[in-house]
């Protein structure tokens, strides 16, 4: 190894590093614009979307930038240059995902993108909501607010008009090109030695095959199928036989109590009860930009999401290029619930914001959210963040009416009497989607056909949710979505590590609400890494133990009476700390350093910035767009 040997090899991984940088802007520039429906500072197009992407996997999947990476990896050897060999590393791995060998491949690949950008296009597009069935009218809504409607409406006539509003999507994305790209995925990944395209995608995530993850998922579903059936067993029992109907399930669990809670989640406050409580746990985005557009419109992309058009990173003189975050949710101000549902959107959003700012590694490739990115890592750290909305402690101080009261605890304890039994249902749930997505990609292709999608995903959810699902598997976005199908067993492994993590925080420190530990501590050990350590080892060096669902599962056999005498010790102990301080509000007036330049936006109109006084000023210009936008809609 000689000095020229290095000199080279840092050429070329500066070159590489730069150009990379230059096409993933490029690319989620023409993202945002396509998923946001955006005009202005265009064009947007999904031909553009398509040509960006093209260029970026080019990049990745040329062979002369593997097989150069190889040769100076090899050349310079376990040199001194850390940051080089490590850079080099990724490369390598980043490539071999997206190594095409052949020209057949290569060329599978782009009919596949072009038909997916298509597709999502199309589906963006589609005229979805209800009809309502005490007058024929048509009421357009995305699918958030189809499935907010299921846990709201009183009348079980909405609910099901709402279910079917859902189940309408099936049939549409099938003809609109999900049966051709599901056989020309499997096409792919069987021309590039895989099983199949689950097992393609899986391989390159988490860094072991199907077989393995699907070890680890029989467990859990063998583990908590009596719990399912105990649930729906005595969802029954509460209710009647009906409530097991998929636009009954949901109402039946919690509407009531809903309603209850929607004035203690104001939606307007959601953005400034999430930075309060960020803040006061010590997590900060390390200068970052960040665009959020969270409210439901017309031709918007119909679920939330968060994406980077530039990954933080450090480049070889040191210096710092902080992330841009582009970050989405779908809310209606209007309608019962929704405060909520932003809400734990945006504590999940903002927690992948966070962890991908506060990547500090020599490439852009170690903190972008595709292959080799464990998706498991990487929700992870969002899901443990959401979490929080969950905790009695969590919402004594931050659930609060317009007039700075908490929430009753009564309300809280009626909620877990409501839903605790049936939280099973949300991990059943989960395994749906991988199981449902395993059984499709194991379809011989000429049985991959709309009507057998169709019922194999009814078959899937009866299986393994019991019977029908209030979310119908194939209106979950991420099955025709090329970053986000084969995805979920990434939520279901990331659940696992969120109780494991809130496990370690109660029995260290005794709590997580507010704990300052909690930033620093998530930034050494999983966020700084990146993709540069395998997912399972990060979390056992956190928590000292292997991942398993045993912290999960002992939650969810946990009696009600034992959570309620919990919670609610939890949730006094807050409200005295309130007291101590002083004060009766989330936090004293003053403004919030998150370290970040936010700006709240509309589509193309820009709501309100940090750079104009801060984000408390900005989180108010945001709530006085909310409440005119409520205000408009509810006197027309």
């Amino acid at each position: 190894m000689s000095n020229e040997e290095i000199a080279a090899a840092q050429a070329f991984v500066d070159k590489f590093n730069e150009s990379y940088a230059e096409k993933h802007y490029n690319f989620e520039r023409q993202f945002w614009g396509c998923k946001m429906g955006l005009g202005d500072g265009g064009p947007y197009s999904t031909d553009l979307l398509s040509s960006t992407k093209k260029e970026m996997e080019d990049l990745l999947s040329d062979p002369k930038i593997l097989e150069a990476a190889e040769a100076h990896k090899m050349a310079v050897g376990d040199c001194d240059t850390t940051d080089l060999v490590k850079t080099l590393d990724i490369i390598v791995r980043t490539c071999n995902c997206y190594s095409m060998p052949s020209a057949g491949s290569k060329a599978i690949r782009e009919q596949t993108s072009q038909i997916e950008g298509q597709l999502e296009m199309r589906r963006n597009e589609m005229k979805l909501g209800y009809t309502d069935p005490a007058d024929g009218t048509f009421h357009a809504l995305s699918s958030v607010g189809l499935r907010n409607l299921l846990r709201t409406a009183s009348e079980e006539s909405t609910r099901k008009a709402a279910y079917e509003g859902l189940r309408s999507i099936g049939p549409f994305v099938c003809a609109e090109g999900f049966v051709e790209i599901v056989k020309l995925r499997n096409k792919l990944a069987r021309e590039l030695g895989y099983e199949d395209y689950y097992d393609l995608t899986v391989t390159n995530a988490e860094g072991f095959g199907k077989k393995q993850l699907f070890e680890i998922l029989d467990g859990l579903e063998e583990g908590t199928r009596p719990l399912m059936e105990e649930g729906r067993k005595e969802l029954a029992k509460r209710h009647g036989d009906d409530a097991l109907e998929p636009w009954n399930i949901s109402f039946k669990m919690a509407g009531s109590v809903i309603k209850k809670m929607d004035p203690y989640f104001p939606f307007a406050k959601a953005v400034e009860n999430y930075a309060k409580s960020y803040a006061a746990m010590g997590i900060n985005y390390a200068g970052a930009t960040m665009n959020l557009d969270l409210l439901d419109r017309k031709n918007k992309y119909s679920n939330g999401f968060c994406h980077w058009p530039v990954p933080a990173w450090v480049k070889p003189d040191g210096t710092w290029v902080p992330s841009q975050t582009n970050f989405t949710s779908l809310a209606d101000p209007t309608a019962v619930g929704s405060g909520l549902t932003a809400l734990t959107t945006l504590m999940h959003e903002a927690g992948h914001a966070a962890h991908f700012a506060n990547i500090r590694q020599p490439s852009p490739l170690f903190s972008q959210e595709r292959a080799p990115t464990s998706v498991a890592y990487a929700e992870n750290q969002s899901m443990f963040l959401d979490s929080l909305v969950g905790d009695a402690c969590w919402r004594a101080k931050y659930a609060q009416d317009l007039g700075g009261n908490p929430i009753p605890f009564a309300i809280l304890e009626e909620e877990i009497n409501s839903t605790h039994p049936f939280e099973v249902f949300k991990l059943r749930a989960m395994l749906a989607v991988s199981y449902f997505e395993k059984a499709l990609y194991e379809l011989p292709e000429e049985k991959v056909t709309a009507e057998k999608i169709q019922s194999l995903a009814d078959e899937i959810e009866s299986k393994i949710q019991g019977g029908l699902s209030p979310r119908p598997l194939l209106s979950v976005p991420h099955l025709v979505s090329d970053e986000a199908s084969c995805y979920y067993q990434g939520y279901t492994l990331a659940e696992m590590s969120v109780h494991q993590t809130r496990e370690y925080f109660k029995k260290k420190d005794g709590y997580i609400v507010d704990n300052p530990n909690v930033g620093p501590t998530l930034t050494n050990y999983y966020w700084k890494w990146g993709n540069s350590k395998p997912f399972l080892d990060l979390v056992k060096e956190l928590t000292g133990k292997d991942l398993t669902g045993d912290a999960w599962v002992d939650c969810l056999k946990e009696p009600v009476a034992r959570r309620i005498v919990r919670e609610k010790r939890e949730y006094e102990e807050m409200l005295d700390k309130i007291k101590a301080q002083g004060s009766g509000t989330p936090e004293a007036p003053k403004d919030i350093d998150l370290m970040m330049e936010v700006n709240f936006v509309d589509g193309d109109e820009v709501i309100s910035s940090t750079t104009d006084g801060g984000l408390l000023a900005a989180c108010k210009r945001f709530e006085d767009f909310v409440g005119a936008r409520v205000a408009s809609a509810t006197s027309s």
